[in-house]
Order: structure tokens, then C-alpha cells, then sequence
């Protein structure tokens, strides 16, 4: 993360590269911006490696994500209807700014996070569908508790996860017809997810959910009593860490599905994503680390590995900017 002083700076040179001018569109990208650089660390270090001109599209894809994912994650004391409600306030406010049929003065005074995503899907041509897809999912965290399979999990994680993939992947880039490279990004995002998934099972059953498969916790004697009991005690089971280790094995083989996509990506954002997957594949290595005690302790890629990860990609960053490449355009 740069420094106070320094991100400003950084921040009108990424505005500068990718064309963007007006003072107000410019301060709501900037708002992205600051909820990506402080709430998703690594997803910001990893777009780090992306050139400056693609890096404001894709704070702004997370700064809306992580919008509404705020309304169901931080309701206060409200009921679930009134958290219902906002969240269908934010669906409505992206569908007018989608639309294009909004004052756009106002939009950018009084939400700034949705007019800087309306600007970047229009620029990137991102099909409307995968945002209200991924809101759908949003939805579901306020009534569905619990998933009963992986095909159950599977209609979320498509929305939470899948989308967040083809959402970025206009503005990545690919060197064949999207399409061809829409099935690996997909994975991964849902490898991602899934990642997520396992890292915080403990803070999920605080908030009333569980989103680990049921059958295949089942399978190994794991229910929601259990995995209560143990996060009361802040203790572990040995079956609770048998059933972890076979659902890092099944994520990590997503990972290795989605792999052969990073290189149908633009040179230029191979690093990055490659990054991406480095370092949250190394959620699952720290989990292991601790014989997937995740119920007591949140586990965290640490600082020397982020740098041992960004400083190469970095490196290969740089040099792929300097290569003419072969960019698919439809």
C-alpha cells in the first residue's frame, strides 16, 4: 500500500493513463481507489501489477463489490428486511446508473462508488447481467443460511465469484476471443472464494452462516454443532481438520483448472493475476500451516511472502509492458 503522501500521486497518474478527466469522475474513482487499497490487500497489491491505465476499472469493480457486500456484512441493528431493503436501494441506484438515465452531477456527489462503475462497464463493454448476477448473490446471504451441496453453493459462488472474474476480464484483456478464456476466470474466481471460504469459517458462523458444503462435511462427521462448539471452545477436532483438508485439496484442484488461463489473458496482466493466484493460494498453505485450526486463529499470507510474490511480478510486469503483444479485440 503506498504511503499517505504518496497515493494521490499515484492515484491522478493511474486517472491520467486510463483517459480519465473530469475533476468529479476522477474523485469517485478515487474512492474506489481508497476502499480497495484498504480493504482488499491483496487484491490491491496484485492490481499493483497491472499498468496504470487498467488498474482505476478494476478498483472500481471492487469498490462496488465491496459496497454491497458493507449492507450485508455490517447491518447494525437492523432487522433483515430493512438490510433487504437497502441492498435492493443499491440495486436500484446501479440499474438508473447503468442505464445511463440518471443526472450525472448528482450521481457523482451522492455515489460516487456507483458512478465510477457505470463509467468503467460502459468503457469496458461489461455485459449488465454479471452485476445483477453477482447482487443476487448478495441477496442470498440474507435468507439462505447454509448450503447443502456443492451444486447448492454452486449458484452462489457463481454470482459472488464467477462473475467477479468476467468482470475484470474485459478490462485485463485476452490474446483469443473472450469467450475461450471466460470458463478459466470464471474458476477462478471461485477458487478464490472458495479460499475465502476456508480461511473464515469462524467469522462466517458468527454471522449465522455456513458456507462450507453440508454432504461434504457430513461425509466426514462435521455439522454446524460442531464447528460451533468448536469456535465457542476455540478448539479444534480431528474431524472437523480431516474435512478442511479434503476441501483445500478440492479448491487447490480449481486452481490448478484455472491455471492454463492466465496465459490466454494480455501479457501485460499475466503477472498480476498470476500474482492474484500465488497469494491466495497461499491462504491455503498457511491453513495447512497451522493443521487448519481455523476456527481459533485467521490465518494471513504474511508480509515477506507478499514481497517475495510482487518483486518478481513486478519484475515480469515491466518487461511485458516493453513487449508488443497481441491483444484480442472483439
Amino acid at each position: 500500500m503506498t504511503s499517505g503522501v504518496a497515493a494521490p500521486r499515484v492515484a491522478a497518474g493511474e486517472l491520467d493513463a486510463a483517459g480519465i478527466t473530469a475533476p468529479a469522475l476522477r474523485g469517485a474513482y478515487a474512492r474506489c481507489r481508497a476502499l480497495n487499497a484498504a480493504h482488499g490487500r491483496t487484491y490491491f497489491l496484485a492490481t499493483r501489477l497491472l499498468t496504470p491505465a487498467q488498474r482505476p476499472a478494476i478498483h472500481a469493480l471492487y469498490g462496488f463489490a465491496r459496497m454491497a457486500d458493507d449492507v450485508v456484512d455490517t447491518p447494525g441493528a437492523a432487522s433483515t428486511a430493512e438490510v433487504v431493503a437497502r441492498l435492493e436501494e443499491v440495486r436500484a441506484r446501479m440499474r438508473v446508473a447503468l442505464a445511463g438515465t440518471t443526472d450525472g452531477e448528482r450521481l457523482l456527489t451522492e455515489e460516487p462508488v456507483v458512478a465510477a462503475l457505470a463509467d468503467t462497464v460502459e468503457r469496458y463493454g461489461i455485459p449488465h447481467r454479471h452485476l445483477e448476477d453477482f447482487m443476487d448473490s448478495m441477496a442470498m446471504d440474507l435468507t439462505v443460511p447454509d448450503y447443502g451441496s456443492f451444486d447448492d453453493l454452486g449458484v452462489y459462488v457463481h454470482g459472488s465469484a464467477a462473475v467477479i472474474g468476467l468482470q475484470v476480464l474485459p478490462v485485463l484483456g485476452t490474446v483469443v476471443p473472450r469467450a475461450e478464456a471466460e470458463p478459466a476466470a470464471a474458476a477462478l474466481g471461485v477458487a478464490f472464494q472458495l479460499t475465502n471460504f476456508l480461511r473464515d469459517v469462524g467469522e462466517d458462523l458468527d454471522r449465522g452462516r455456513v458456507y462450507l458444503p453440508g454432504d461434504e462435511l457430513a461425509a466426514f462427521g462435521v455439522d454446524r454443532e460442531l464447528l460451533l462448539w468448536c469456535r465457542a471452545r476455540q478448539r479444534n477436532d480431528p474431524r472437523v481438520r480431516r474435512a478442511l483438508a479434503h476441501l483445500v485439496a478440492r479448491t487447490r484442484a480449481i486452481y490448478r483448472r484455472a491455471e492454463p488461463g492466465i496465459e490466454l489473458l494480455d501479457p501485460v496482466s499475466r503477472p498480476c493475476v498470476r500474482a492474484a493466484a500465488v497469494l491466495y493460494g497461499g491462504i491455503l498453505d498457511e491453513i495447512v500451516a497451522v493443521d487448519y485450526d481455523v476456527l481459533a486463529h485467521r490465518v494471513v499470507v504474511g508480509n515477506g511472502r507478499r514481497a517475495a510474490v510482487a518483486g518478481p511480478g513486478l519484475v515480469r510486469a515491466v518487461l511485458a509492458r516493453r513487449r508488443p503483444g497481441r491483444r484480442h479485440r472483439p
